[in-house]
């Protein structure tokens, strides 16, 4: 095979890594990468998307990739951006390419350990796009509760028991609105989708490739080992997600909702969501826990008013 061909078949996010089958942040990650493009750098949080593709002395990544610390993606990003704005000015150049700075991690990264520093890169206005991939737990380490982790889900710091105490029902805490808060920071872009639409991801990324200015996409990915669920359900359940209304399908441009995708009707419960998923299991098995399902068919029906969805 010549360079050339060897060149044109080059992936952006090469297959042969550690993550798991039906991993739903490496399926978003490998499209999340073919949409971005060759131009881009890329500074990512700890996490599994760096553990599982970046085993010394390997790398996934066919584009710049550069990991630091779990919280500080945001600050390097903006240090890289800012470093390419500087040798920009100092370059005269027409055909200069100036590459995209990507910033990306998972919910712990973006939700709470790196909280600070992402608020920081939006309040400086850097046009960095942010991605999260959100598999509602801290996945690498033991699938620990994050500020992701919704209402109900069985997790190791916030164990499903047998007691009738709120404590018995697994997590009794409700997901961080992460879109809220990056709307209001001002962004220019804000979107939230799922592993379930692959098309949704790949529009959503190049709609924020050709905005200027600070970005936030959120990525719903179901994690096999920690939702407790088949491999093959991956695409299925990011689908259930949103139709139910529980993980919403909607952009904003300069804070206002310019999109967002229906649920069918009649309108599916959010049973048909939970049940597959093993970290739910126990909401299945109490008069207590069919009181939690409630109060999750609820979260969804907030959602659907909210965003108009029905």
């Amino acid at each position: 095979m010549s360079n050339k061909s060897i060149k044109k078949t080059k992936k952006l996010l090469s297959p042969g890594h550690n993550a798991c089958a039906g991993c739903g942040e490496l399926l978003a990650a490998r499209i999340v990468a073919e949409a971005l493009g060759p131009n881009i750098i890329i500074a990512n949080s700890t996490g599994c998307s760096e553990v599982t593709t970046t085993a010394y002395p390997t790398s996934a990544w066919g584009m710049p990739w550069i990991h630091s610390l779990f919280e500080n993606s945001p600050a390097v990003a903006s240090g890289i951006f800012y470093a390419i704005k500087q040798k920009s000015k100092n370059v005269t150049r027409s055909t200069l390419r100036v590459p995209r700075v990507i910033a990306q991690g998972g919910d712990g990264a973006t939700f709470d350990i790196g909280f600070g520093l992402l608020s920081g890169m939006w309040e400086r206005n850097d046009d960095v796009i942010y991605i999260c991939y959100d598999n509602e737990a801290y996945a690498n380490t033991g699938y620990q509760a994050s500020g992701a982790t919704p209402w109900g889900a069985n997790v190791s710091t916030a164990p499903a028991g047998k007691g009738k105490t709120l404590d018995a029902i697994g997590s009794h805490l409700r997901k961080k609105d992460m879109i809220a808060i990056a709307l209001a920071h001002g962004l220019n872009y804000v979107a939230m989708t799922t592993i379930g639409y692959p098309d949704d991801i790949t529009q959503k990324i190049k709609k924020a490739m050709i905005l200027k200015g600070p970005s936030y996409i959120q990525i719903l990915t179901s994690c096999v080992p920690g939702w407790k669920i088949e491999s093959n359900m991956t695409i299925k359940l990011g689908k259930l997600a949103a139709q139910t209304g529980l993980y919403p399908i909607i952009e904003f441009e300069k804070g206002k909702l310019i999109n967002k995708m229906k649920i069918p009707q009649p309108q599916i419960k959010v049973e048909e969501y939970l049940k597959p998923q093993g970290r739910f299991a126990h909401l299945f098995k109490s008069p207590q826990g069919q009181e939690q399902i409630k109060i999750i068919q609820e979260i969804a029906n907030e959602n659907i008013e909210r965003y108009q969805l029905a």
